[in-house]
């Protein structure tokens, strides 16, 4: 393993991270009573707008029961359980993180879809999948740690069937030096992200057509806005599996997008 890899896993490394969750869960409900994905959103949805966002991207990309999805970069598995939930679609995650590997399967159980839904510590550009394996592809807020984007980009066109989906959404560079530590990154040592032209660039040489292609600046910051003025201390949200700081971080991710220094890109392609 590389050292880049190295300090990303670390960064996303939570001690008794299972533990932890099932101590917040405690606070209003008992062990063993089925839980439901809208009740699990503000925990477990790591990316811009959350919910919303991965509810949106999913109808865009048109997914139904028969369709095979992977979840790239899963963490906790909210969007794979949102998506098994909502679609009734078989959904595989991949995650570097084995404590978040361990909480997604945790989560899942208590949803009561590990029937639909089944996680697996994995590489996002090693993945462990024969080609043509998937129908449809979800990478939220993810390919800002990966340091070899069209190395990412060709294995998910490798394991995507002819005219299988890639929907991404990622945080992408505008104007202006970015303000550290945000969520996926303490300093620039592991955050490698490009600007719209340039993901858009290597995506399309790694062989995508763009269906939906669009960058938001105002939504996310009002959104960001919103969710921190309405989050009660204590109850569910990010910082359960981030860290007590995890404000802090969040409030530099919605500085940068106010100040347009970063903007949330949207966006579905096809696999020629």
């Amino acid at each position: 393993m590389n050292d880049t890899i190295s300090k990303v896993r670390e960064h996303y490394s939570s001690t008794n991270l299972t533990e932890r969750i099932k101590s917040a869960l405690a606070t209003f409900t008992r062990e063993g009573q089925r839980l439901t994905v809208d009740q699990l959103a503000p925990l477990d949805q790591f990316h811009t707008r959350g919910i919303l966002a991965t509810a949106e991207l999913a109808t865009a990309a048109g997914l139904d029961a028969a369709t095979r999805v992977l979840d790239v970069g899963c963490g906790v598995g909210g969007p794979a359980r949102y998506l098994a939930s909502t679609f009734s679609c078989q959904v595989t995650g991949v995650d570097l993180s084995p404590g978040f590997i361990d909480a997604a399967r945790y989560l899942t159980g208590r949803c009561e879809l590990s029937d639909r839904v089944t996680f697996q510590v994995g590489d996002a550009v090693h993945l462990p999948f024969e080609d043509a394996a998937f129908d449809t592809v979800f990478l939220q807020h993810v390919a800002m740690n990966i340091e070899d984007r069209a190395a990412l980009y060709a294995e998910v066109h490798r394991i995507l069937t002819s005219g299988g989906r890639f929907v991404t959404y990622d945080v992408v560079l505008r104007d202006g030096d970015v303000v550290y530590p945000v969520p996926w990154a303490r300093d620039g040592s592991t955050s490698f992200l490009l600007s719209e032209g340039d993901t858009r660039t290597a995506l399309e040489r790694a062989g995508f057509k763009v269906a939906l292609w669009r960058v938001d600046t105002q939504t996310a910051p009002d959104w960001f806005k919103a969710a921190m003025a309405g989050s009660p201390p204590g109850g569910l949200n990010l910082g359960v599996v981030m860290g007590a700081d995890f404000p802090a971080l969040t409030g530099n991710l919605a500085r940068n997008l106010r100040e347009n220094r970063l903007g949330v890109l949207s966006a579905v392609l096809t696999r020629g």
